[in-house]
């Protein structure tokens, strides 16, 4: 019987036949460009429909399995529907790039924080909200990790989800420069590692107490 295939970025659809795949966009940003060779490639290979994501990302639902190489080559994106227990790219809202509210360039912080751990593998998946202000767009609150922009730098919060037992994440860390996120979020991920759990991040916390999590980073 057909079934997922991650090294595709497809899955398999409820007709059993047909295949969705999610191309990467850093945020939810595409080019008028890119958005047009979707379309495009869409009605080539008669795809069903498009599905814009809550994680920011756009499906294109009902392609046939043996053209997905194909379409992959045409598209010359990479797949962003990562599944499983890895980190997941980043959802991040406009920024100081755009939007007047904005108090750090969230931007370019989910960007970095993309390359350096998108897809890496983790007792658990791990969703990270990047929001340039406290209106928290991104939805930091209930993310594994997120981030809210101040005037000084970038707050961090830690265990949140939105999924089966939802949590409201903590915050661990205020002020901080990019360089700074990025080495906590690294110690995070190393730490969440050491323990023998299967437990999404936010679970764990709660097993073991805030403040002991925050002594193994050694705050």
């Amino acid at each position: 019987m057909n079934k997922n295939i991650p090294e595709k970025g497809a899955a398999l659809q409820r007709d059993l036949e047909t295949y969705a795949i999610i191309p990467y966009l850093p945020g939810g940003f595409i080019s008028v460009e890119d958005l047009k060779k979707m379309v495009e490639i869409a009605y080539k290979y008669k795809a069903r429909t498009f599905k814009i994501t809550p994680e920011q990302r756009i499906a294109i639902i009902g392609l046939p399995r043996d053209a997905l190489d194909d379409i992959w080559k045409e598209l010359n994106m990479k797949p962003g529907g990562f599944t499983g227990k890895v980190v997941r790219p980043a959802k991040f809202c406009p920024g100081t790039s755009e939007c007047k509210k904005g108090l750090q360039n969230s931007i370019k912080m989910g960007m970095v924080i993309d390359k350096k751990f998108q897809g890496r593998t983790l007792p658990n998946k791990v969703k990270i909200g990047v929001s340039g202000c406290n209106n928290s767009c991104a939805q930091s609150a209930v993310r594994d990790i997120g981030l809210i922009g101040s005037k000084k730098g970038w707050n961090v919060m830690v265990g949140g989800n939105s999924g089966k037992k939802p949590m409201i994440g903590e915050e661990i860390a205020k002020n901080l420069s990019q360089e700074e996120v990025i080495k906590l979020m690294d110690n995070i991920f190393i730490e969440y590692v050491k323990h023998d759990t299967k437990k999404r991040l936010g679970h764990l916390i709660d097993k073991i107490g805030f403040g002991n999590f925050k002594k193994e980073l050694g705050i």
